[in-house]
């Protein structure tokens, strides 16, 4: 979803400078609708579904590159800035929208965690609990949708559904628990972001490369890590099995004459 969505956010961009305006407000709108449209696609759709939404995710891109090069103020340096992040061009208002944006998916995030977990694990276990399924579909669809344009303009736009991917994967290497899971990829997708982007600033290297790599550097020694534990939870369990085995005798003996 995040390589859909941040295609279809390029054509947000190109109408915000189209159009003289914040292009994180514009991409986060078009983003919005784009995550609903897929949605609607998945439900009701009645051509294939990979055919529809590829037709979305590119014609987005090809729209965003077009409308930014018809606006008087888009260059193909605004083009690649956003394609693969850029802080020597984010401004005070675009940290405005981010920090907006960042608390709004983190308030739904942790204030709805377990409707949202239900539906992402069994929709059909969700649906018979009683819950809005299509509600909170697209709930994280928007959600997504937002996370894309919030990361847009440090990690760019071809690099963002790494981000959100690589942690969680880094994660649950390690975690056993869903709980677990969610704090350890919050944490590590804050400590490859802010490392990325200090070592962005000062070794002069694109921000949206540095940080996905250190994330994918985290995943590596995760597993890493995870295999020996792994194998060594697995004797753990041997040993115990073989502890715990019940010896059953081979003939049963007689059982007692039992006279009326």
């Amino acid at each position: 979803m995040g390589d859909g969505i941040g295609h279809i956010a390029m054509t947000g961009v190109g109408l915000g400078f189209l159009l003289s305006t914040n292009p994180i407000w514009m991409a986060t709108l078009v983003a919005v609708v784009g995550s609903v449209v897929m949605e609607l696609i998945r439900w009701y759709g009645h051509t294939r579904g990979d055919i529809a939404l590829a037709m979305l995710f590119y014609g987005g891109m090809a729209g965003g590159v077009m409308l930014i090069n018809l606006s008087g103020t888009g260059s193909n340096a605004n083009l690649t800035s956003y394609l693969f992040g850029s802080l020597s061009t984010v401004s005070e208002e675009d940290v405005t929208a981010i920090v907006v944006l960042a608390a709004f998916v983190m308030l739904v995030t942790l204030a709805l965690r377990r409707q949202l977990f239900a539906v992402s694990q069994d929709e059909e276990f969700a649906r018979v609990t009683g819950l809005p399924v299509r509600v909170l579909n697209l709930l994280v669809a928007v959600t997504a949708a937002v996370t894309v344009t919030v990361a847009m303009r440090v990690v760019g736009l071809l690099l963002v559904s790494a981000l959100m991917v690589v942690p969680v994967a880094a994660a649950q290497q390690i975690a056993k628990s869903f709980k677990v899971t969610f704090v350890l990829a919050v944490a590590i997708g804050t400590a490859v972001t802010l490392a990325g982007t200090v070592t962005s600033y000062y070794q002069d290297v694109p921000p949206g490369a540095t940080i996905v790599l250190l994330a994918i550097a985290v995943f590596i020694a995760l597993t890493a890590l995870a295999t020996p534990l792994a194998r060594r939870r697995a004797r753990g369990r041997d040993k115990d099995s073989e502890e715990c085995t019940l010896e059953v005798p081979v003939a049963r003996p007689d059982a007692d004459d039992v006279r009326v």
